[in-house]
């Protein structure tokens, strides 16, 4: 009975049991979904709305952990920055762009770049060689720096910063996309589809795409992670999101000036948040990575 059982169990219920066997996955995914709700929710669960500059008192500002606001109305439980801003509300209203940027981004770039790689395995010839191209060139420079030109040209702004990922992240998913389809294309039900005449749009989404799910997934996880990296330093430089919205990345350079003066926790704080995000998703990742994956699967 238990051998039929396995026989008959669909594949992404037994992924899902390897991915549940490990504890530091488990614990990456619980984090991360836990962040995820307190960014969601922090209009509710936080005192302060940091982007309100009516709300902001300069007279509070660089407060150190637990001290009282000057009104007395709520404690700065991890201290205030240098513009009087509750660092607990600006992490987790931070934390809502920074993973905005970073799933925003991972979602577009994987939908665009998953589709010109199908086009450049399905297609072949000129249309091949010209996806390819473009992305081989993408990938000979280092993202940080083209990023920085890039912003530097359209501007700081959360949208200049998701398109910006989005140009970086799209070459990444289409290499994937098309080493996997490449393979797809050449077995028997590619074939028996031609053969029905179906026409070539339909095969690559409806036949091909399913069985090229696995890899994007894992590549489109770790793209998070990297995104958000990315958009913290970009904003760390001053060339992210504008000083009124601050993210993750931003909060840690309001507060680098002060760490020599003692006043640690305006960048220590929210350096914590930004890691343990990271860390988190690449925990999930990983452990995607060798469920998916046969070559990397552990035994």
């Amino acid at each position: 009975m238990n051998t039929v059982a396995l026989k008959h169990e669909s594949p992404w219920r037994r992924n899902a049991g390897e991915f549940f066997a490990s504890k530091t996955a488990v614990l990456g995914l619980g984090v991360a979904v836990l962040l995820i709700a307190a960014a969601l929710l922090a209009p509710w669960i936080t005192p302060q709305n940091p982007y309100d500059l009516n709300q902001l008192d300069v007279m509070d500002a660089r407060l150190a952990p637990g001290a009282l606001n000057g009104e007395g109305t709520f404690h700065y439980w991890l201290g205030s920055d240098g513009q009087g801003r509750d660092l607990y509300s600006g992490i987790l209203y931070g934390l809502r762009i920074s993973l905005l940027v970073g799933v925003g981004s991972a979602l577009i770039a994987g939908v665009l770049g998953t589709l010109l790689g199908l086009l450049a395995a399905y297609a072949g010839g000129k249309t091949d060689a010209l996806i390819m191209r473009v992305v081989d060139l993408l990938l000979s420079f280092p993202s940080i720096l083209v990023a920085m030109m890039i912003l530097a040209y359209l501007g700081k702004g959360v949208g200049n910063v998701v398109l910006t990922l989005v140009l970086l992240e799209w070459a990444y998913y289409a290499r994937t996309a098309r080493g996997q389809a490449l393979v797809e294309r050449r077995r028997e039900y590619v074939e028996a589809a031609r053969c029905l005449d179906i026409p070539g749009w339909r095969i690559m989404l409806r036949h091909i795409l399913p069985n090229c799910l696995p890899p994007l997934i894992v590549i489109g996880t770790l793209q998070i992670a990297r995104a958000i990296t990315l958009e913290a330093t970009l904003s760390f430089l001053g060339l992210g999101v504008p000083v009124t919205e601050p993210s993750l990345g931003l909060l840690i350079a309001n507060g680098y000036q002060y760490m020599l003066s003692g006043e640690y926790w305006i960048s220590f704080y929210p350096g914590i948040a930004l890691l343990v995000t990271i860390v988190a998703i690449n925990l999930v990742g990983d452990r995607l990575r060798d469920v998916l994956n046969p070559r990397t699967r552990r035994q």
